[in-house]
């Protein structure tokens, strides 16, 4: 009992030590103190119990919180880990996705640290959805979507906030609601020719701002008031109102944030001195630029002395090991011995290693030769399905033409013989004659209009697309809607063709193996690139059982054309959730 009060007590200092600033008694704390009382955790248990192994992951990620907010990563991650070891020893799969959701968001936000942040982005996915909590689903998504802000792909991070919006409204707090309004707010801040739109942006901003203010919860977070007053204040500089710019950052400025998050005033007080620049107000500008300077300077100072302190320990550990080596001089000699006896058997080994390691590299060069021969046919096959499309369509623009300019004309000039032999044949049998005629002349036309109704058609890209569209909801089982942005303009006609191709074959899937009630199909015009995104609210499925060998569902035709045109394909479905989306970029 007193082993689990003292326990109890060390997650509440822990707390304590993440609450102060730079107090006297925040200096006497450090990271070798806690590592000490956390090695004093673990002898005292004797029992392993699910409730002191929970109580030894707690302080872990206490700990590692603490360590965070003194900036040191590197033991943050350990600690970090460590919790999720123990976690998974005792199952607790709700903390399992919050932990991977703090690594993840630990390791987006220092490059330094040697892990691959995508790994613990996956397990919060998994545990996630095995919980079926919307909670972490949602963190997932706005994690997607923060990554594809960054990676400047604007149709993503909508896509993922819809998503993100989609699993939170279940939610009873609004801290992700106002993370997704935020996001939304810097999407249309953002240089984007199609989403730019600063009005949208302060919209999105003060939805953030009303649900912050209106949230229960005492203790807020206050770096988030201070985000959204900053992208307030960005927002309305850009739109050249540096009034009401400085307003927001005078609020912003107010706020008293952990001074360890100096990063955040050193970025304000750029944004203030640019904006007095932009004034004219030298005065006011020079000030805030003293001030970012001073920052900037105790940045610095921090950084050298988080390296100065490693260094203290290091030489602290090597004078440790000079009184180890002292203590087992006399076993040196029997190591030495060893260590002869073993360096024949290390050289053979390296030479055996250095023999693989040739003959691994002739494997790969035949490989390589092997895989230049396998694109050289994939681009002839390529260059075939092509010609065999163009020639196609040829084809039927000649049939089309024949049907209709010789034998149309000839029928018609059948019924005009008919016509004259009129009052030399009973009516009856003239009246029958003409109506076979006409059935006739109508099944030719059809045929005709129907062979040449393909996209290389007067009507274009765009206009095809729609009377698919059409045709397709007007039986009532699914409703298919267009969206199209900058294609006012026609493109190249094979190009068309083949754009046209690829998304009747979606279009076919859908239909074949979706089961669904809708599909969207967005086409974008990036000068550059045209987009193409279809999405469904189906069954979904599981992308992974599409391999190279083994595609399926029509996928080997579309990725053969898109790879001809030299784009890219993705497919995102979940069998969970329900819905595809498969997203193309082809350069033009």
């Amino acid at each position: 009992m007193i082993k689990r009060i003292f326990i109890i007590y060390l997650i509440l200092l822990c707390n304590i030590i993440i609450a102060q600033e730079e107090t006297s008694f925040f200096k006497k704390v450090d990271s070798l103190y806690l590592e000490k009382k956390y090695l004093e955790i673990i002898k005292s248990q004797k029992k392993i119990t699910t409730t002191n192994i929970s109580l030894l992951a707690k302080y872990n990620f206490t700990l590692a919180k603490a360590f965070e907010n003194l900036n040191k990563e590197d033991s943050a991650f350990i600690h970090y880990n460590e919790s999720l070891k123990l976690y998974k020893d005792i199952n607790y799969k709700e903390n399992i996705a919050e932990i991977n959701n703090e690594i993840y968001l630990l390791l987006d936000s220092k490059k330094k640290l040697n892990a691959n942040k995508d790994f613990y982005l996956r397990e919060l996915y998994k545990y996630a959805n095995e919980t079926k909590s919307n909670k972490w689903l949602t963190r997932y998504f706005i994690n997607l979507s923060v990554a594809s802000l960054k990676n400047k792909a604007p149709d993503s991070v909508k896509h993922y906030i819809n998503k993100a919006k989609r699993t939170s409204e279940s939610l009873k707090t609004s801290e992700s609601k106002i993370d997704i309004y935020n996001l939304l707010g810097t999407l249309h801040s953002r240089d984007y020719k199609s989403y730019k739109n600063y009005d949208s942006a302060l919209h999105y901003y003060n939805k953030a701002l009303v649900l912050y203010f209106s949230d229960t919860l005492r203790n807020k977070n206050l770096n988030t008031k201070f985000k959204l007053l900053n992208n307030i204040g960005n927002t309305y500089r850009r739109k050249k109102d540096y009034i009401k710019a400085l307003n927001y950052y005078d609020q912003a400025e107010k706020i008293d944030l952990l001074k360890l998050n100096l990063k955040s005033k050193e970025i304000l007080y750029r944004n203030i001195d640019s904006t007095y620049y932009y004034l004219q107000n030298w005065k006011k500008a020079y000030e805030y630029s003293s001030k970012y300077n001073s920052v900037q300077k105790i940045i610095d100072e921090k950084k050298q002395n988080i390296t100065i302190s490693k260094y203290d320990n290091e030489k602290l550990r090597a004078d440790n090991l000079e009184i180890e080596s002292k203590r087992k001089q006399s076993q040196n000699f029997l190591i030495g011995a060893l260590a002869f006896i073993l360096f024949g058997g290390i050289t053979a080994l390296l030479l055996y290693k250095n023999t693989r390691r040739k003959q691994k590299l002739a494997e790969q060069e035949k490989i390589l030769e092997t895989q230049k021969l396998a694109t050289v046919l994939k681009e002839q096959e390529l260059m075939s399905i092509d010609a065999m499309i163009e020639g196609q369509e040829k084809e039927r623009q000649r049939i089309a033409n024949d049907l209709h300019d010789d034998l149309g004309g000839l029928m018609a000039t059948v019924k005009l013989h008919f016509n004259a032999l009129k009052d030399k044949q009973t009516p009856e049998l003239f009246d029958k004659t003409t109506h076979l005629l006409d059935e006739a002349y109508q099944k030719i036309r059809s045929i005709a209009h129907a062979k040449n109704s393909g996209v290389i058609a007067k009507q274009g890209l765009l206009k095809a697309i729609n009377n698919m569209a059409d045709k397709i909801s007007s039986s009532n089982k699914i409703s298919i809607h267009v969206m199209d942005y900058g294609l006012e303009n026609r493109l190249e006609n094979s190009l068309e063709l083949t754009i046209f191709r690829i998304i009747q074959e979606l279009v076919t899937n859908i239909l074949k193996h979706a089961d669904a009630t809708e599909a969207t199909i967005h086409l974008t015009n990036h000068k550059e690139s045209l987009n193409i995104m279809v999405e469904d609210n189906g069954t979904g499925f599981n992308p992974s059982q599409i391999t190279t060998k083994n595609k399926g569902m029509g996928i080997s035709s579309i990725d053969k054309r898109v790879a001809y045109l030299e784009g890219t394909m993705a497919i995102e479905s979940d069998e969970v959730n329900k819905g595809t989306t498969i997203i193309i970029d082809i350069p033009i």
